[in-house]
């Protein structure tokens, strides 16, 4: 006769235990936007304008220089001193003269007004500046979107080698910055007003005009790179948005995202162009973060993800955002308000006559580079 005994559960592994005490993670409600994103739109429209805003000055810029080289004794053509927004070297020197002598610069004014200018931006709006006036990143964005839509991707660099090789523009602009500490306000001052500080902006155009073999091969492996990684130049080797980059580090705005609303969809990270990991963090520090709002364009839930001021006493993250209108409104304003008021106080355009330039411009290519500090 069978002996009938209690069944003893199977015993169950520790740590099997452990992880089945462990609730699952509840699914968070889709709460849709209601909202219609039109930064992507007005970004769009910012880049265009400023595009086209350059394309015209250097085009007036090269008629004018052109009627110097002819021998013309009468200048038919005006020098556009928004030209002199392509020499921030000239506009960091500048606003140094200005900040240890109290006086505006006379030679290259404009240059300063316009670093200041997209330096206020920065921290204000991010790095703006980058995603939606600058023409070389609007030109590099449209280059790896067509890498994207030709070739179904675009390239990340292994992790051991893009942060080095990011570490490049910064390491640029130290050098710069070193180059500018060693001058004196009287260097600055002999340096603006040395021919080749007078005519820096002819210089600079030739530079493309006459450019030789070996630029044009560095340009186009630069235009190919960008083809593959997105932002390479911006990313990798721009000391100017490195610059603009720490400015908006200090800044009080920011992405900021909304844990308790985030559904962990991850499409935020994967729409930011510089590879930032937006879907696992609270706020944007880095200085990467140009202000584009890609991320903020593909988020599907309401309240997620925004540009937003930091808490102090506004409790509802809402209340905190800075829309896109906003945003771009501000950009604006700071932008016409900068240049206008400096054609108002009379210290946007250099008072140098005519007879200077008849002087120099043609033979702007023999005008040597004082060295750093004379």
């Amino acid at each position: 006769m069978a002996t009938l005994v209690d069944a003893q559960p199977p015993a169950v592994p520790t740590q099997l235990a452990a992880r089945s005490s462990v609730p699952p993670k509840a699914k968070k409600k889709l709460v849709r936007r209601s909202d219609v994103d039109r930064s992507q739109l007005y970004r769009r429209v910012f880049q265009g304008a400023f595009l086209l805003l350059n394309l015209w000055l250097g085009g007036k810029f090269y008629f004018w220089v052109r009627q110097f080289e002819l021998g013309s004794l009468q200048a038919s053509f005006e020098r556009p001193a928004g030209v002199e927004g392509w020499l921030p070297i000239a506009g960091l020197m500048n606003l140094k003269y200005w900040l240890l002598s109290g006086q505006i610069p006379p030679i290259h004014p404009a240059a300063m007004f316009l670093l200041v200018t997209f330096l206020a931006m920065a921290f204000l709006f991010r790095n703006a500046f980058c995603s939606w006036l600058c023409p070389i990143g609007t030109v590099s964005e449209y280059l790896w979107r067509a890498g994207k839509k030709l070739f179904g991707r675009n390239f990340l660099l292994p992790r051991w080698f893009d942060l080095p090789l990011r570490g490049s523009k910064y390491f640029l602009l130290v050098f710069f910055l070193w180059a500018i500490s060693t001058m004196t306000v009287e260097g600055i001052r002999g340096f603006m007003l040395s021919p080749y500080g007078l005519i820096a902006d002819v210089k600079m155009l030739n530079f493309f005009r006459h450019i030789g073999p070996t630029g044009l091969m560095v340009i186009g492996l630069f235009v190919l790179a960008s083809v593959f990684i997105q932002n390479f130049w911006c990313r990798f080797l721009c000391p100017y948005g490195a610059l603009l980059g720490l400015s908006s580090w200090l800044g009080p705005v920011r992405i900021r995202r909304n844990e308790d609303r985030c559904i962990d969809c991850a499409k935020c990270a994967e729409a930011c162009p510089s590879a930032l990991a937006v879907d696992k963090l609270v706020q944007i520090r880095s200085v990467e973060c140009t202000g584009c709002l890609e991320c903020v364009a593909v988020c599907p839930v309401q309240d997620a993800l925004a540009m937003s001021l930091p808490k102090l006493h506004i409790a509802n993250p809402h209340r905190r955002a800075v829309p896109a209108w906003a945003m771009a409104a501000g950009i604006a304003v700071l932008f016409l308000g900068v240049v206008g008021l400096a054609k108002a106080i009379g210290h946007w355009e250099s008072p140098i006559p005519n007879s200077v330039y008849q002087r120099w411009v043609p033979s702007a290519d023999q005008a040597g580079h004082p060295a750093p500090g004379r």
